[in-house]
């Protein structure tokens, strides 16, 4: 099926900056949604035979359906994705920002992943969130400036994938999205809300945001607004003639530097060297065996797969297929989940700084012995971490800083049988607030705990010079017999684990096709109160929960989540109601 969307219609002082920023209301991290609900909008599965993309914003949809059809590959219209979202959705993701990719090459029937997430300024040190108070800042406080900028990691992840993989000219891949910022396009009613709701967090208070998307009279602007970027197409049109390089090591990057460094609020510490350090890596995947399936995803420093993945087999002890959807299968999901949180507080962190039992912690015994302290029937309260087969030990404390909402993710599969599950970011909405050359440096470093230590036991996931903080992020592809049968992920924060872990459920274990699944109500827990989504039939379970001691509160959980399923004779795509993402296949 080929959709065609219509691309487009036709000085505060440094004093004041800095007073609007601290005296902005504090909110308590752990209800924080940046990216709140748009409401739902109704979707149908979408089904083709050739090729498959599902995005974010129905304009990237169609900039990635648009490579498909003129023959280039999944890597080549990921990029023209990624390059689209960051002009259409740029609260989310973009090039001042990071990624996560799982790719499968069907040349090779390989499966590998890329880490193109942030890092920290080599000048970073353990207490970079410590105030002269000797105390943690506040989140909503760090956040605005540089400081909270850690070295972007997108743009050379797609360098590196065009390098590897690609088949199309890499300024082919761009220059309509540069196009596009230099004639205008129209603001989708997403980004409108988001706006809107984002001077409680500051964005009005940083002049280049504030030109950008407020109004002369400092009303946010509006859906349907045209909305024209000539900086971003600038900086694009160099990307494009000079690759990544300009980002890098040249004036895309002398300018994001100085932008930080000069910062009224909260100045950060990057550097050139900084830049011009910065190494994807190419990561072997995470894979848990369940029900006949391989689930696969982005190891640390992302916790997805690995907490994913200790869900899926606790939950592989119970009988879920038969229970179906209903509180009995949901109060064990609730309660697998509080304890694959418990772990990943614990243990899992950035692992080229830090040891981390990848083994140990989805260890089969270990697993099952986990599983067992599960009950059935009532909830065993706050879970705390176990002792995975690990001969590496050491004593630690654990993060308990959740990761926030913010984020895109897109799945594609072409011709060749490729496929792309991409999760990209800036962290919150509207990441630091700080733009340069068109676009928005994300926040990244405030995933990294506050707090370096507690009782004299370190946090794994503490700050350090050239570290990458923990994420959430969970691109998936579901292998079968050596090739790709689902491709999933999401935005969300901490909760994507829940979001990906109860969407795989539903395919896998329910029969569900993609857009039942997506569609079906969400039920989280990050090892505290039992979040159930609200106006959807979850909600009606809170009560049963709670008669089993569940702690349950109703929520607005926003997820993006995406999802191919490749079955034998087509392509099955899923897209969120939630946001205004699109299916497009052929």
């Amino acid at each position: 099926m080929v959709v065609n969307i219509l691309r487009r219609t036709a000085a505060h002082s440094a004093i004041v900056l800095a007073a609007t920023i601290l005296a902005a209301p504090i909110v308590l991290a752990q209800e924080v949604q940046p990216e709140h609900g748009t409401g739902r909008v109704s979707k149908a599965a979408v089904t083709a035979s050739r090729h498959m993309i599902a995005a974010a914003n129905p304009v990237a949809s169609q900039a990635g359906h648009d490579v498909l059809l003129a023959g280039g590959n999944a890597i080549d219209a990921a990029i023209a994705v990624q390059f689209m979202l960051n002009l259409v959705e740029p609260q989310s993701s973009g090039i001042g920002g990071g990624a996560f990719l799982v790719y499968f090459d069907a040349a090779t029937s390989t499966l590998t992943t890329f880490d193109g997430r942030e890092t920290a300024p080599a000048a970073a040190m353990p207490d970079y969130f410590i105030g002269a108070d000797g105390k943690p800042m506040k989140f909503f406080k760090a956040v605005p400036g540089g400081r909270s900028v850690g070295v972007p990691g997108t743009l050379k992840l797609l360098q590196v994938i065009h390098d590897k993989y690609g088949s199309k000219p890499w300024s082919d891949l761009i220059m309509p999205t540069a196009k596009l910022a230099r004639d205008g396009f129209a603001i989708s009613p997403r980004m409108a809300g988001s706006i809107a709701r984002s001077a409680e967090y500051g964005l009005d208070a940083f002049p280049a945001a504030r030109a950008y998307f407020f109004s002369a009279d400092g009303a946010p602007k509006s859906a349907g607004t045209i909305l024209k970027n000539p900086d971003f197409a600038a900086t694009l049109e160099t990307i494009a003639e000079k690759g990544a390089a300009a980002f890098y090591a040249g004036p895309v990057g002398e300018a994001l530097v100085a932008t930080i460094r000069s910062s009224p609020v909260n100045p950060g510490l990057m550097t050139l060297q900084d830049l011009a350090a910065y190494k994807i890596v190419e990561r072997s995947p995470v894979c848990m065996a369940y029900r006949g399936y391989d689930v696969c995803g982005m190891g640390p420093p992302s916790s997805g797969a690995l907490t994913v993945g200790q869900i899926l087999a606790m939950l592989s002890h119970f009988d879920l297929p038969s229970m179906g959807a209903g509180v009995d299968a949901v109060h064990l999901i609730a309660e697998a989940s509080k304890r694959a949180f418990a772990d990943r507080g614990l243990y899992m962190a950035d692992a080229d700084h830090v040891r981390v039992p990848v083994a140990g912690l989805l260890d089969p015994a270990y697993m099952t012995f986990r599983a067992q302290g599960i009950d059935r029937l009532m909830t065993t309260g706050r879970a705390k971490a176990g002792n995975p087969p690990w001969k590496d030990a050491v004593n630690r404390a654990a993060d308990l800083s959740p990761d926030r909402p913010g984020t895109s993710h897109f799945v594609i599969v072409d011709r060749q049988g490729n496929a792309v599950s991409m999760t990209t970011t800036i962290e919150t909405g509207f990441g630091s607030r700080l733009m340069t050359g068109g676009f928005l440096l994300n926040n990244e470093m405030t995933d990294f705990s506050f707090v370096p230590q507690r009782n004299g036991r370190m946090v794994a996931n503490r700050v350090a010079g050239g570290k990458r903080p923990r994420s959430s992020m969970a691109p998936t592809i579901v292998m079968k017999n050596g090739k790709p049968y689902l491709l999933v992920g999401s935005p969300g924060g901490s909760r994507i684990i829940g979001y990906v872990a109860k969407t795989l459920i539903a395919i896998l274990d329910w029969g569900m096709d993609p857009q039942a699944a997506i569609d079906l109500g969400h039920f989280i827990n990050r090892n505290g109160d039992t979040d159930l989504e609200q106006n959807t039939a979850v909600a009606a379970m809170k009560d049963d929960l709670e008669s089993r001691g569940h702690k349950v509160k109703i929520r607005d959980l926003n997820s993006g989540l995406h999802a191919i399923l490749i079955a034998p004779d087509k392509l099955i795509g899923g897209a969120d109601p939630r946001r205004e993402g699109l299916v497009l296949g052929q």
